[in-house]
């Protein structure tokens, strides 16, 4: 046969390696059986981890740097994407991020998303007319309040006063001032890219579900929710509408409610949204097999993670798709039926999750032979 050609677009094996990094040693499987090979590599992410940097280089974009407000109110330096379409790319993290916080209770219960605001607004001035944000890896739990702020809301008290940054801020909010919104922002289109549904508030909502890996303590919960639920209903006095039951709106702490509410924004599932901006479409056409993957892959990844997008995108020009991953639960029917042909472990016998992180550089190459293998069949 001629010189195949194959595209490999991998989510990243999150704390292991990038998604770039994961192609490269895919690449390196591939070529061992097929040394000829054309072979192509997209980085690709779901709206979480990854997704700025996998737009930007696909776009061939250089990131715009920011000294913005850190979660704990520290600055930080802060990178977000603006493209020559007039779309602006933030990522969430990079501004309040998990990483940036000791995850301890009092960490936890302060932390703001003032800094993803901070984002927004400048993109805003630089001319972005469309704003994707994407909420993965967050440290907050403030329901958006301080991504609001930094946009010109104010939260106050029973006596008129600001109440502090962070969930524990959310305890006194009595009123929610949206009169001075910043000008900047109007008719721009916000995206949030999730792909969770959770409500706001409740035992599936933001602080339950989320919180205690945040520093969140459990013994509290019940009342840090009653502190969030309070927020929602003074934040839907103010903008005339409760998004607090969207799906959605608890991605992120409560950023996606937070983005709903002040931004006009609406929820949607990352992958979708990210496999357009890197024109994985356009990458697609020359293929004649595609080798996509992630860390661990079950029953979840068919509900709007990255493989499956890759190979809904595959499926409807015929090609075959095979996923090279860290492991894999048992049951994979809903990932075949929603377009994967194959799935390759790259573990070659028996070992511990640490065994097989570190042992990626070899374990992959061998998966990405496996793969380039069977399409050769």
């Amino acid at each position: 046969m001629p010189e195949p050609s194959v595209l490999i677009a991998s989510d990243s094996f999150k704390g292991c390696a990038s998604s770039l990094e994961v192609a490269d040693l895919i690449e390196q499987g591939v070529r061992r059986a097929a040394p000829t090979a054309r072979v192509a590599k997209l980085a690709v992410a779901d709206g979480g981890e990854g997704t700025l940097d996998a737009i930007l280089r696909a776009r061939g974009a250089e990131p715009t740097v920011l000294e913005v407000t850190g979660p704990l109110g520290r600055p930080v330096q802060a990178r977000y994407g603006l493209l020559d379409d007039g779309t602006a790319v933030v990522e969430m993290a990079e501004a309040a991020g998990i990483g940036l916080t000791g995850r301890t209770s009092d960490d936890a219960l302060a932390a703001t998303t003032r800094g993803v605001g901070e984002l927004i607004l400048d993109a805003a001035r630089r001319g972005a007319r469309r704003v994707l944000v994407g909420l993965g890896g967050s440290a907050t739990s403030d329901g958006g309040s301080g991504m609001a702020r930094a946009l010109g809301a104010r939260l106050l008290d029973a006596e008129g006063s600001e109440v502090p940054e962070g969930l524990a801020g959310l305890r006194d909010v009595a009123t929610v001032d949206v009169s001075n919104m910043a000008p900047e922002l109007r008719g721009i289109e916000v995206v949030a890219l999730s792909d969770v549904t959770n409500p706001l508030c409740g035992r599936e909502g933001a602080v339950y579900v989320y919180g205690p890996q945040k520093g969140l303590p459990r013994e509290r919960l019940a009342e840090l929710d009653a502190w969030m639920a309070g927020y929602a209903r003074a934040v839907a006095r103010a903008v005339s509408r409760d998004f607090s039951e969207e799906a959605g709106a608890g991605a992120a702490g409560g950023l996606g409610f937070g983005l709903l509410s002040f931004c006009g924004a609406r929820v949607e599932p990352g992958i979708e949204r990210v496999l357009d901006a890197i024109r994985i479409d356009e990458a697609l056409a020359g293929a004649d097999l595609v080798i996509t993957g992630e860390g661990r892959m079950d029953a979840q990844s068919a509900f709007g993670k990255a493989p499956v997008g890759v190979a809904h995108r595959a499926k409807k020009r015929g090609l075959p798709v095979v996923a090279v991953v860290g492991s894999r639960a048992a049951d994979l029917g809903g990932v075949y039926d929603a377009g994967v042909d194959l799935v390759i472990p790259s573990p070659i016998g028996p070992c511990t999750l640490e065994e097989c992180m570190s042992g990626a550089a070899e374990l992959l190459p061998i998966a990405g032979e496996a793969a380039m293998r069977a399409f050769l069949l």
